[in-house]
């Protein structure tokens, strides 16, 4: 294996890196460093999860020098804020043994921090198209001196409609540029893009073997299975042995936020990314499932352009992608880093046309899926499921405090009463020495004989007790209540309760 020090990497940035446990270069790493770090224009055509960040990240981070001066010298441009905050990370790393600051770019956000970074120095933005300009129309980002110009994902970018926007920024970037393009596929806008703003780009392809690779690594299975039991297929795919990290992809983001909801009620801890969450949502839930303390990550496509975790071992889709692009790109989440993976497929009935196209484009030779629902024998098999695996985690109950008094005709009408009503109720039942088991207690002290319909007295502003004439009593001193009297009197006399 070839080392980052063996292919010419300042010995602070192995430092970075090896301080993370990555020592050996991946591929696209080996072919693009030794050319970026002279300062070779480079288009990098790789899959996602190839290591083709560092493989342009390290020589921004060394051309710059230990000691850049303040001021944006370094534009790094990806397509969704995810991501944004993915390479951001990568590229915080690379450079904690030296004073350069990064600085993330992208919506959904608050402006000021960002702004703030800005106007301290940051040298390295790494940033989404639209956050970019709008900065830049402010004059709140200076782009004329970003001397080292990458486009990450540029395919994505094409799909997503923002070329007219990253032709915006080419504009405001110095014409004597260092500039790196990488992309997993080379559209003919593409090839036009980086013959309009590149200088004698080299091409570099490292995704014909490492795909291979990627693929021969990931287990596929695609199932026929009926919408209203994807729910309990997928939590018994959850308790397979040795699942880690695991995500599932939606179409939709009501689709994405139910099964979230759902998983969470079977005991499942689940986390999304979706379109309706706020940016600081989306951010925790990134980061709670890369820490770890989430192992499930629910996400629609856009959104999960940012997910590089290379410990996800399961890949489920919840609903067939609409093309093999789209396919390749949720299960290029698992089997990351040379690892294994695999990527399980529901195909609805009304989607068999989809897979047809997935499967002929693909050549997976598996032209109908196998029908599968959650008492299926292969499900269990094929996903090493322990047999009498059920879709709900079984938790212990949790301990019930001991009642040391009767049982109340309150606590049966509790449910309708706000927390804490029934305790303080049964305190007050006490405290009056009333331990009849079929008394129950108004909320606002007031009693009323089980078995009646007696209402307690209500109370005015100060809490009293109120009274037509505040003279009537029981023959035990407690007021007539105020409904029975107003059904009338006898003779001009109150009538007792339950005459």
């Amino acid at each position: 294996m070839t080392t980052f020090a063996d292919l010419g990497v300042d010995q602070d940035i192995v430092d970075a890196l090896a301080h993370k446990g990555i020592v050996d270069a991946f591929p696209i790493q080996e072919q693009t460093i030794p050319l970026g770090l002279p300062g070779q224009d480079i288009i990098g055509q790789a899959k996602t999860g190839t290591g083709k960040t560092f493989g342009f990240g390290i020589p921004v981070v060394q051309r710059l020098g230990l000691d850049p001066a303040p001021g944006v010298k370094a534009l790094i441009v990806v397509p969704t804020r995810e991501l944004a905050v993915q390479v951001y990370e990568d590229m915080d790393m690379l450079t904690s043994n030296r004073s350069t600051s990064v600085v993330a770019i992208y919506g959904g956000k608050a402006y000021e921090g960002q702004i703030d970074q800005l106007k301290a120095g940051a040298q390295i933005v790494v940033g989404t198209p639209g956050r970019l300009i709008d900065l830049s129309n402010q004059r709140l980002l200076d782009l004329s001196g970003a001397v080292e110009v990458v486009l990450d994902e540029a395919d994505k970018m094409l799909d997503l409609g923002f070329l007219a926007d990253i032709e915006k920024i080419f504009q405001k970037v110095p014409a004597v540029r260092h500039t790196q393009l990488f992309s997993a596929t080379m559209p003919g806008p593409i090839v036009a893009l980086a013959r309009r703003f590149m200088s004698n780009p080299i091409h570099m392809r490292a995704n014909d073997p490492d795909e291979g690779l990627t693929q021969a690594n990931i287990k596929h299975l695609v199932y026929r299975a009926h919408s209203l039991d994807k729910d309990e297929v997928i939590a018994r795919i959850l308790q397979a042995e040795g699942r880690g990290k695991t995500v599932i992809f939606t179409r939709t983001k009501r689709a994405a936020q139910k099964l979230v909801d759902e998983l969470g009620d079977r005991g499942f801890n689940a986390a999304a990314v979706h379109g309706d969450m706020s940016q600081e949502a989306r951010e925790r839930s990134m980061a709670a499932f890369k820490a770890g303390k989430r192992d499930v990550l629910i996400a629609t496509d856009v959104a999960a352009r940012g997910i590089d975790v290379n410990d996800v071992t399961h890949v489920i889709n919840h609903t067939i992608p609409d093309d093999e692009k789209t396919y390749l790109h949720r299960a290029g989440r698992t089997g990351r880093a040379g690892k294994t993976g695999i990527a399980v497929t529901f195909v609805d009935w009304d989607d068999l046309h989809k897979w047809a196209l997935i499967n002929r484009a693909l050549e997976f030779g598996q032209p109908e899926p196998t029908e599968t629902y959650s008492s299926s024998p292969h499900l269990y098999s094929d996903l090493d499921i322990p047999a009498g695996t059920k879709g709900r985690i079984v938790t212990a109950p949790k301990t019930q405090p001991a009642r040391t008094q009767p049982a109340r005709a309150a606590d049966a009408a509790g449910d309708d009463q706000p927390a804490g009503t029934t305790r303080r109720r049964r305190r007050r039942s006490r405290a009056s020495g009333d331990e009849r088991v079929g008394t129950s207690f108004a909320t606002d002290g007031g009693t009323t004989p089980a078995g009646t319909d007696e209402p307690a007295p209500e109370r005015n502003a100060e809490g009293a007790g109120t009274h037509d004439g505040g003279g009537a009593e029981h023959h035990d001193g407690r007021p007539a209540p105020r409904r029975r009297r107003r059904r009338g009197s006898r003779g001009g006399q109150t009538a007792a309760p339950g005459v």
